[in-house]
């Protein structure tokens, strides 16, 4: 019997990869649906990024890492690269969903306020629950997904998931 976890796909094979790996999140204003087909790879996005927080991923195309910091949505790597791979004209740079898991300190009745101290939306706040414990809660109207909740979370607890409305037009 096969092991069901591991991505049997050609290249996931070869490198060892498990299948619930999740897509890798793109620079901002980033054209999702044909990325891969528009991208020449040449790195000017991330050079361009003051924050240090693109770099060349998987196949050396373009990947936000907000381990590194956050995103001021400068449109830095937008405006350095030479394909059509951004869209400006789309509404918001991206739509990203912030969950919080169950490693996160304060549900797990330890206090820490990192993300909402880290948010410069103040789209985090912390609502007391039964039994006197405050545990976050996430304004998703008001958050930007600029991932500065994220590099904050000491347990890494933080997660920016791709919402319903990634795709940009082409």
């Amino acid at each position: 019997m096969a092991d069901e976890s591991v991505d049997l796909g050609r290249r996931g094979f070869l490198r060892g990869r498990r299948r619930a790996e999740p897509a890798p999140l793109r620079p901002p204003w980033a054209r999702t649906e044909r990325f891969t087909d528009l991208c020449s790879r040449c790195g000017a996005c991330a050079d361009a990024c003051p924050a240090g927080i693109i770099h060349r991923g998987d196949g050396g195309f373009p990947e936000v890492d907000f381990r590194r910091g956050e995103c001021s949505f400068c449109a830095a790597c937008a405006g350095s690269c030479p394909e059509p791979v951004f869209d400006r004209a789309a509404a918001s740079p991206w739509t990203l969903v912030v969950r919080i898991g169950p490693s996160c300190l304060a549900v797990n009745r330890v206090v820490c306020r990192s993300c909402r101290d880290a948010c410069p939306e103040s789209a985090i706040r912390f609502a007391l629950a039964p039994g006197g414990v405050a545990v976050p809660v996430v304004e998703n109207d008001a958050c930007t997904g600029c991932g500065a909740c994220l590099a904050a979370c000491p347990a890494d607890a933080v997660v920016l998931q791709p919402g319903a409305e990634t795709a940009h037009a082409p």
